[in-house]
């Protein structure tokens, strides 16, 4: 990109250069060598296409299951969680050996041991997370000695990866148990993602993450 002068304002492109205005300068540079109708149909650009439609499906389940955490994981402070758990997502999407190279998803990532506990280990900013505090077994939620709070809420997140769309129910509960059942509100056989936030009697929040 380079500013001109001249008496004539040139608008648009001429030949392989283009010209505009930016920020009250003239403006010129080179045409790009992308090509849109190649980029969709040659061979050469498939692998890109496949990384580029399974980019945009880590983001956007990323950002679904962040909007709707997003009570809690805004406590997180950290300006780059948004990035942080896309990266998290690719990751687990990556353990997709299920479906062809372009569409694999983060649903069938999350169906494998590893990618769930890629999930349970993604700790939110500077809040320390819950993996090594409590444990979830047939809709009972297990608490470690060490582990102190006044209260436990359990979020059940059911995913949708292919509407890229939510359903969330969660539930209070008291922390006086060393184990305590919670609320089935879907099916089993639906992806379900569990977040637990442990909080004191000030209401703020000493531990969260997935489990």
């Amino acid at each position: 990109m380079a500013t001109y002068e001249s008496l004539i304002k040139i608008t648009g492109a001429v030949g392989d250069l283009v010209f505009y205005n930016l920020n009250g300068k003239n403006v010129v540079r080179k045409k790009s060598g992308f090509n849109k109708t190649a980029f969709k149909k040659s061979p050469s650009y498939e692998k890109v296409r496949q990384n580029s439609s399974e980019f945009g499906h880590c983001s956007k389940i990323g950002k679904i299951i962040r909007n709707t955490l997003n009570l809690y994981i805004k406590e997180a402070g950290d300006p780059l969680l948004y990035q942080k758990f896309a990266k998290v997502m690719t990751t687990i999407k990556d353990l997709d050996m299920i479906s062809e190279r372009g569409k694999r998803t983060v649903e069938n990532g999350l169906m494998t041991e590893e990618g769930r506990k890629l999930l349970r280990e993604f700790q939110l900013g500077t809040i320390p997370n819950i993996l090594d505090c409590i444990r979830i077994e047939n809709h009972i939620l297990y608490k470690n000695d060490d582990c102190i709070a006044d209260r436990a809420v359990i979020a059940t997140i059911k995913l949708n990866s292919e509407n890229y769309s939510t359903e969330y129910a969660e539930e209070i509960i008291s922390w006086n148990q060393r184990q305590r059942p919670f609320k089935k509100y879907f099916s089993e056989n639906d992806l379900l993602l569990y977040f637990i936030v442990l909080k004191n009697d000030h209401d703020e929040i000493t531990r969260m993450g997935f489990v």
